[in-house]
């Protein structure tokens, strides 16, 4: 089966998960083409044939130095209508899903979201993706054609670089037609590990305010009192990330409570992960959020209420306060790691 992949970047640095995007195709015993998109974006070719790629198609257009995504479907489309591919797969990122959506309607086929697992049945690939939060896996197939799938992150392996690998490298012009959307800049991002590739995370919940023995300043109200211990302990959480060079996350209430900011939300509606480790901290464990990090290797939850229902998701659990115990992992962390 003629294999696609879009490698998803920003400014010609790939997402981590365009590189596992190229192994799960691999994985399909499939020539893979990777197509790029973008501006001055050449070593993201030679990237490319080095993580898998058998071939490249790269186009390369001032129009398309910053992510539209009128611009880069009007582009991608066309691409895909004249190669036909029988499969398309994009990695699960913001960009990638909004890319494949749209590409979607133009080729008038379906897309198959937040894939965990393909295998092939004849020319179909079969896809495992978790429904009703994460509850069950569903098997299903795209009957249209092309087949169009975005992979979550951190679930296939990502390919081992081979320095010096090449291909096939065709470079096409595209016409990017009329986008109504202008990029008239980008924030600064608060920095740290992102949640998406994380290996560890460190996330807290409404329990971090739980901290009786801190006395807030003068003239504060209560809404104010608490959202200022809140901040203590995340300032607690951040630490133990920073010794463990993990990403900071937080559940729906803790970000509904204005604690932290939405970025760092971990579930059903906010990011979904798949870390090696996460430490939930005062996380009950609501359904939304554990659709977000059910799929973690390892998970550690500390919490005072020993009925919470993290606990049934968690390999290790620790029953107490996580105002003690954060710090004294901290500290345990730093000695284990020699920091």
């Amino acid at each position: 089966m003629k294999t696609w992949v879009y490698i998803d970047h920003f400014k010609g640095e790939a997402v981590p998960a365009s590189w596992e995007t190229i192994g799960a195709a691999k994985s399909l015993g499939s020539d893979v083409t990777a197509v790029i998109l973008g501006t001055g974006v050449d070593a993201l070719a030679k990237a490319a044939f080095e993580y898998g790629a058998d071939e490249v198609v790269l186009a390369d257009n001032s129009a398309l130095e910053d992510f539209r995504v009128e611009a880069y479907a009007n582009a991608l489309s066309p691409l895909v209508t004249d190669a036909a591919p029988g499969l398309l797969l994009f990695p699960t990122t913001s960009r990638g899903r909004e890319l494949a959506g749209m590409v979607a309607i133009d080729l008038n086929t379906g897309v198959l979201v937040d894939v965990i697992a393909m295998e092939l049945d004849g020319d179909k690939v079969v896809a495992t993706r978790p429904i009703y939060a994460g509850k069950l896996l569903q098997k299903t197939v795209c009957n249209a054609s092309p087949q169009i799938i975005t992979v979550r992150g951190r679930i296939f392996a990502k390919p081992e670089a081979e320095p010096g690998r090449s291909g096939t490298l065709t470079k096409v012009d595209v016409n990017v037609g009329d986008a109504p959307t202008t990029v008239e800049g980008y924030g600064e991002s608060t920095g740290g590990v992102s949640l998406a590739d994380a290996g560890v995370i460190v996330s807290g919940g409404r329990g971090v305010s739980n901290n009786p023995n801190l006395t807030p300043p003068d003239g504060m109200s209560d809404d104010e009192a608490e959202v200022w211990r809140a901040q203590q302990g995340f300032a607690l959480i951040t630490d133990l990330a920073g010794v463990l060079n993990a990403a900071v996350g937080a559940s729906r209430a803790a970000v509904d409570a204005n604690y932290i900011p939405y970025a760092n939300q971990v579930g059903q509606t906010g990011k979904v992960v798949s870390p090696d480790l996460y430490i939930a901290n005062g996380i009950s464990g609501a359904i939304q959020h554990l659709a977000g990090m059910r799929n973690s290797k390892v998970i550690v939850a500390i919490n005072k209420d020993p009925d919470a229902p993290i606990f049934k998701m968690a390999r290790y659990g620790v029953v107490g306060d996580l105002h003690e115990i954060v710090p004294a992992l901290t500290v345990a962390m730093k000695a284990k790691l020699g920091k």
